[in-house]
C-alpha cells in the first residue's frame, strides 16, 4: 500500500493545514456490528519502529506494549505482512515470527500477507525478489508454494495457524511482473495464486485465501480481475479490497464500495474482507465516522458475506516512513478515529 498512497497521503495533509488530532471523547458511540466481524489492523511496522524507539501510550498517556494495546483498543485481528530476503530484518521471516508470537500472546486472530518480493508490491510495482529473478515460469511457481509453504510451516511449528492468507498484495495487475501480470497473461497469474492457494492448504486447510486489490470502490477493475481469474480456474476464498478515503471523500467512496462488495459476492459467490482501509491521522472525528459507516455497510451484506476490515498501520505516528494515514497522534496516542472499533 505505502507507495501507491504516499503521494496521495502528502497532499491530503497539505489540504488540512495545521488542523489539531481529534483526540478520543471516552464516551464510544454504542456500535453493535463490531461484535460480530472481524476488526482488525495492520501493524507490521511495529517492530521497526520500537527499534528507532518509538512508545505506544494510551488515551491517558500510559505506556503500553503495542499489541496489546490494539486489543483493548477493539482490535480481534493482526494482519502481518510478509517479504522474501528484505534489505532489512523488518518483514523477513524471523520479524514475522517474532510478531505473530506476540499476536498468539494478546490471543488474537491473525492474517499473513504475501508480498512475494523483497519489498513493497502494490498496483504500482510487482517486483520479484532477486533470487527469484531468473527463474522460468514453473520456476517462479515452485518458488511462490515452496516461500508460502515455508513461512506458514515455521508459523505452525510454533502452534500459530493464520485465520486467513493473502495470496499477493494488491494486485490489480496480477504480481511478479512480467511473467504474473493480469493485464498480459491472466492464465499465468492464475496459476500463481494457484501455487499460494496450494501451499496454504498443504500447510491447514482451515486457513481461508485472500485475492487481494486496491481501490474497493472501482467495480470496473475488480470485474475485470475477477472474471479473469474464474475464466482461469484460480482457487481462493476470498475477495479482499483496500479503501483509503478522506475527510470529504469517505461518504461516496463507501457508497461505491458497498455496491461493489454486493456486486462481486453475488458474481463469485464470495465473501469479502476489507483487508486495508484508512483515513488522515489529523481526521479523528471523520474517521470514526467513516470506519462505523463502513462496518455497518459490511455487516448488512447479503448472507454475512462480509468478514470485516483492517485499518492499515494505526500506530505508525510522527510522520513515520512518510505515512500520514493511520490513527494516532503524533505523541503516540490514539485518536478518537479508534472508538469505532468498540
Amino acid at each position: 500500500m505505502k507507495n501507491v498512497f504516499l503521494a496521495a497521503a502528502v497532499a491530503l495533509i497539505a489540504g488540512t493545514g495545521c488542523k489539531k488530532y481529534d483526540m478520543p471523547s471516552n464516551v464510544p458511540t454504542p456500535h453493535p456490528y463490531v461484535q460480530e466481524l472481524t476488526m482488525g489492523a495492520d501493524v507490521s511496522w511495529i517492530t521497526q519502529m520500537e527499534d528507532a524507539g518509538k512508545k505506544f501510550y494510551d488515551t491517558t498517556g500510559t505506556e503500553k506494549e503495542g499489541i496489546q494495546l490494539m486489543k483493548e483498543l477493539g482490535v480481534k485481528a493482526i494482519r502481518l505482512r510478509v517479504w522474501v530476503n528484505p534489505a532489512n530484518r523488518y518483514n523477513g521471516l524471523a520479524d514475522v515470527l517474532a510478531k505473530a508470537e506476540r499476536v498468539k500472546a494478546a490471543g488474537m486472530k491473525l492474517m499473513i500477507d504475501f508480498h512475494y518480493s523483497d519489498s513493497w508490491a502494490d498496483p504500482a510495482q510487482q517486483v520479484k525478489p532477486a533470487t527469484w529473478a531468473a527463474a522460468d515460469f514453473n520456476g517462479l511457481k515452485d518458488s511462490v508454494y515452496n516461500h508460502t509453504l515455508h513461512v506458514l510451516g515455521a508459523l505452525k511449528a510454533r502452534n500459530i495457524v493464520p485465520e486467513w492468507v493473502q495470496v499477493g498484495n494488491e494486485t490489480n495487475d496480477g504480481m511478479l511482473w512480467p511473467d504474473g501480470k493480469a493485464s498480459i497473461n491472466m492464465a499465468n497469474f492464475a496459476a500463481l495464486i494457484n501455487a499460494g492457494y496450494n501451499a496454504v492448504k498443504a500447510n491447514d486447510t482451515t486457513s481461508k485465501v485472500i485475492v487481494h486489490m486496491a481501490n474497493g470502490y472501482n467495480n470496473t477493475i475488480f470485474r475485470w480481475l475477477y472474471d479473469g481469474l474464474t475464466t482461469n480456474n484460480a482457487k481462493y476464498d476470498i475477495i479482499g479490497m483496500s479503501l483509503y478515503v478522506e475527510e470529504t471523500t469517505w461518504p461516496t467512496l463507501n457508497q461505491q464500495c458497498e455496491a461493489n462488495m454486493k456486486d462481486v459476492i453475488v458474481r463469485y459467490n464470495k465473501d469479502v474482507m476489507l483487508c486495508e482501509i484508512g483515513m488522515p491521522a489529523t481526521s479523528g472525528a471523520a474517521c470514526k465516522r467513516f470506519i462505523e459507516d463502513i462496518t455497518e455497510k459490511v455487516y448488512h451484506l447479503p448472507n454475512r458475506r462480509g468478514l470485516g476490515l483492517f485499518y492499515w498501520e494505526p500506530q505508525a505516528y510522527d510522520s513515520w516512513e512518510g505515512y500520514k494515514l493511520g490513527a494516532f497522534t503524533d505523541q503516540g496516542r490514539p485518536t478518537s478515529a479508534l472508538e469505532a472499533f468498540k
